[in-house]
């Protein structure tokens, strides 16, 4: 949106303050990076319209910018209650709860966006990864590897991903995130293979 249409609609919004348009300029003023200002248009529209989804989800995503990513958390929550089959807030909450090292509720709100939207294969992808790759590994040796406490080191998830076994890379550094949660290195790994995962898909 260019600053003349900003304009535009911000004078729409000083004849007509009941107008819905703030969302739009809110996420406008987001993307050109004026933070605050979407904030503030969202937190006052929605005082009007406290179950303007849109809004919402804009006033989140500016919160993140702002660099307050569980109050960008508490807002699509908030969303969610209203409207569970958000399939959009569900993206933005897995991605909220996987930076906080939250991967469990991160893979239920992969599952649940891969679940309302099929076409999702993004979410769904990375659902997979954060399962861990034991599924498909069966009953090989490399499974038992996968479950046998000693090997899960982010020594092992390293060789795992450097021989190109991603979901099986994800599933230890997972485990040592389990066991660890605060293993910064494990966390750095584990993200790092997710991203892998992501670009392998999408060059497909």
């Amino acid at each position: 949106m260019t600053s003349l249409a900003i304009r535009r609609y911000e004078e729409r919004l000083a004849k007509d303050p009941d107008s819905l348009a703030f969302a739009r300029v809110a996420d406008a003023h987001r993307k050109a990076g004026r933070v605050q200002e979407a904030i503030s248009l969202c937190r006052e529209g929605l005082e009007r319209f406290p179950e303007h989804a849109t809004a919402r989800l804009v006033l989140a995503k500016a919160l993140l910018d702002a660099a307050d990513p569980e109050g960008a958390l508490a807002e699509v929550r908030a969303l969610l209650r209203v409207d569970p089959t958000d399939a959009q807030a569900h993206r933005l909450a897995a991605e909220l709860e996987r930076r906080a090292g939250r991967y469990a509720e991160a893979l239920g709100h992969f599952r649940q966006a891969a679940t309302i939207d099929p076409s999702d294969r993004e979410s769904r992808m990375l659902a997979e990864a954060l399962e861990g790759g034991a599924k498909r590994a069966g009953v090989s040796p490399l499974a038992r590897l996968l479950e046998d406490e000693s090997f899960a080191t982010v020594s092992f998830g390293t060789v795992c991903l450097e021989q190109g076994l991603v979901d099986e890379a994800a599933h230890v550094f997972l485990r040592v995130l389990g066991k660890e949660p605060g293993h910064q290195i494990a966390r750095t790994r584990l993200e790092e293979t997710l991203r892998i995962k992501t670009q392998k898909r999408k060059g497909s």
